[in-house]
């Protein structure tokens, strides 16, 4: 079967992790015990266990589950490479966090750099996060514009516009609480609390933006081997400090992004890392789209047997 020619590989963020991800994979390929080993060496402390074993509770915060999150979709994509059939990807984007690994993934940061400030990252937010109580909820079944104002009357922020129909608003626990009300009482099918977060792309962030702009300061960023996709911009990222530091206050714009990339001929979606929650994004966005999944061991020995087809 002829491969697809444009491939997009697309890497999820904080939500999609679990207790136990990463064992199979780390048990059956040499090349991803490398990257969970190296993992462990550069921030001191057992990143394949937390992955592997947990408590669910450790694995969640956000300066574990981050630099968990991103060793395990490298971990996978390492695998991916050693296959004859490997083709590189026309685009990268990941969801929130996800955009470090699609920027690891394409050379713009090393794997040291890339677990170091994704690290430094969930400890400024949760540092944010424990000096004012925060969080998120899913916001499903109301038009983009109307979460916007129903956001604005209860003193939250938009998050991430997922698809159109799916808004995340966070902001002050009071406030989201009041939000989640609004959203019933104005018709909204579902709305789901995110357990554990924080005020993720709000400007209650912005303390975590000078944070990290520090860290940022200190790493050198790579050309590309493939473009890109900014989560504020929903377009190849021109800059990509600024990128990362804007993304913490700002929402992730992921709808128009992979509008963005179907508009540029992209032929298939592959989501590397666990779950398939961007997978299930796609298929709100545009029906038609052609998506993958590289989430453990069954679906690498698959695309290591078959390759990538659409």
């Amino acid at each position: 079967m002829a491969h697809p020619l444009n491939v997009v590989f697309v890497f999820p963020g904080h939500g999609s992790q679990y207790v136990g991800m990463g064992r199979d994979v780390y048990g059956s390929f040499p090349e991803a015990r490398a990257v969970f080993d190296e993992a462990d060496t550069t921030l001191g402390f057992s990143v394949s266990r937390l992955c592997f074993e947990g408590p669910a509770k450790e694995l969640c915060l956000p300066f574990n589950v981050q630099p968990a999150l991103l060793t395990f979709s490298m971990a996978l994509l390492a695998v991916m490479r050693r296959s004859p059939s490997y083709i590189s990807p026309s685009y990268a984007a990941g969801h929130s966090l996800g955009e470090y690994t699609a920027l690891a993934a394409a050379g713009v940061l090393n794997m040291r750099d890339a677990l170091k400030l994704t690290r430094k990252r969930g400890q400024f937010m949760y540092q944010v996060g424990a000096q004012k109580a925060c969080a998120a909820a899913v916001i499903i079944g109301l038009a983009d514009d109307a979460v916007l104002a129903l956001a604005c009357d209860a003193g939250v922020f938009v998050a991430n516009y997922n698809y159109p129909g799916q808004v995340v608003v966070s902001g002050e626990r009071s406030n989201v609480d009041k939000a989640i009300n609004k959203a019933k009482e104005r018709g909204a099918i579902k709305t789901v609390p995110i357990a554990g977060s924080v005020a993720f792309h709000s400007p209650l962030m912005q303390s975590a933006t000078d944070r990290l702009t520090q860290a940022l300061s200190e790493v050198h960023f790579n050309h590309p081997k493939f473009s890109v996709i900014g989560n504020t911009s929903a377009s190849p990222i021109a800059s990509f400090k600024d990128e990362l530091v804007q993304q913490l206050c700002n929402p992730v714009q992921w709808s128009k992004s992979m509008s963005y990339l179907i508009s540029h001929g992209a032929d298939l979606f592959v989501e590397i890392g666990p779950g398939n929650v961007l997978s299930n994004l796609m298929k709100r966005i545009d029906k038609y789209a052609k998506v993958a999944n590289i989430s453990d061991a069954n679906t690498l020995t698959e695309y290591l047997r078959n390759g990538l087809t659409i």
